[in-house]
Parts: structure tokens; sequence; C-alpha cells
């Protein structure tokens, strides 16, 4: 006998416009950068989490993923105004220990359930009446690449998707092609770029005044 169909809820799926305004809200550092380059590259949670310095290949124009899902590496493209925002944030937060995006803890990076906190804080914000997660963009993502014209197998490869099915497929996808593909970022999403890297210029300095306010407690205290 047969088992009966479980219909599948289709996620929701955020539009260029509502993508950009709530990348904007994110209000924190870290977690802002993050999600950006989460969105910009198709990125899992814990794949952007575990992004590291040296992953960021700015002459190729790729992102090397190294703990991918199955922990299978791939590269995805690196959009040009992704890059801009990371120069800007690299400038702002000064990352140590390795890790592009560390966490509170010193060797850390950051946690996906930090990502998540921050994405919902935004979406509440904008007041977006739509189910919201880090998965949420990656989902619109890969929406927005298709409209764009893009191949569907070209998709699956830069997700990150692996099966049996579609291996042999995924094969056929080059690094320099996929580097010069136009993420959404560039071409869905308007004026993301320019307006997170003046974000990141005024939440860094809330950052850095908010930190050195708590160090300077800490050594009243002490």
């Amino acid at each position: 006998m047969p088992w009966p169909k479980v219909p599948h809820k289709k996620p929701d799926i955020l539009s260029g416009t509502e993508t950009a305004k709530v990348l904007a809200a994110v209000k924190s550092l870290i977690p802002a950068a993050a999600l950006t380059t989460a969105y910009g590259a198709g990125l899992r949670n814990s794949e952007v989490c575990q992004l590291r310095v040296e992953d960021i290949d700015s002459k190729r124009g790729l992102i090397h993923v190294r703990q991918g899902k199955g922990r299978k590496g791939r590269y995805v493209m690196l959009p040009e105004r992704l890059l801009v925002l990371l120069r800007e944030y690299w400038k702002r937060a000064r990352p140590t220990g390795g890790w592009l995006f560390p966490g509170r803890r010193e060797g850390t990076h950051l946690h996906p359930t930090a990502v998540n906190w921050a994405l919902k804080e935004a979406v509440k914000w904008v007041k977006l009446n739509k189910r919201v997660t880090a998965h949420t963009l990656r989902h619109s993502f890969a929406t927005h690449l298709h409209e764009m014209g893009n191949d569907i197998r070209f998709i699956q490869a830069v997700l990150g998707h692996a099966s049996i099915r579609t291996a042999a497929r995924y094969a056929q996808v080059s690094n320099k092609h996929i580097a010069r593909v136009k993420s959404p970022l560039d071409v869905t999403v308007q004026g993301v770029g320019s307006r997170s890297a003046a974000r990141m210029s005024a939440i860094s300095s809330q950052h850095l005044a908010r930190s050195r306010g708590a160090r300077e407690r800490d050594l009243r205290a002490g």
C-alpha cells in the first residue's frame, strides 16, 4: 500500500526590496555582515559562520566554502557589492583568530543562533509579515538567481546540493563560470551594498563605544 503524500509547504520568498530592507535593519555589526554574505553567496547559516579570512578570494571573485553540508567544499561567487561591504567591515571589526566572523569568546566563530536572533529582530523592525530565517535568505537567493535566467543546474552547484543524480552535473560547472555570474545582491537588491557599508560604519562606532564602556566597568569592578 503506497504511503499517503504529505503536502510540502513552500517557504516564504523575499523580494529584492524586502531583502534589502531586512539586511539594512540588522543592528549588530558582525551578524549584519554575516547575513549579507549569506544572501549574497547563497550560503547556509552554518557555512557563513565558519568562513575564515583566507576563504575570501578577491582576485578571482570567489568564496571558498570549506565546511559545507556533508563536509564537502565548494566555491561560490563573491559579489562586487559584498566585497565592498566586507572591506568596510574589516576596517571596523578587525576580526582576530582567523575567523571572518568571530564569536563573543576568543578563538570561536559566530554562532548560528546569534545570526538567527539578529535576523529575527531586523524582521520585527521592518514589520515584515513573513516567517524569515537565515534559510529564507538562501531560498530567496536561489529564486532570484533563477529569475535572472540562470540554469537550475548552476544554482544547484552554487547551493551545494549533493545527490547521486546531480553530482555529475555539478562537475560541469567551472569555478571561472561561478565567478562570472552576477549575484542577486548586485542585480535585484538595489542599494544594499552602499547602505550596508554606511551602516557598518555607524554600527561599528556604537559597538566600539559599548565595548569600551564594558571594559571600563570591568576595570572599575576589579
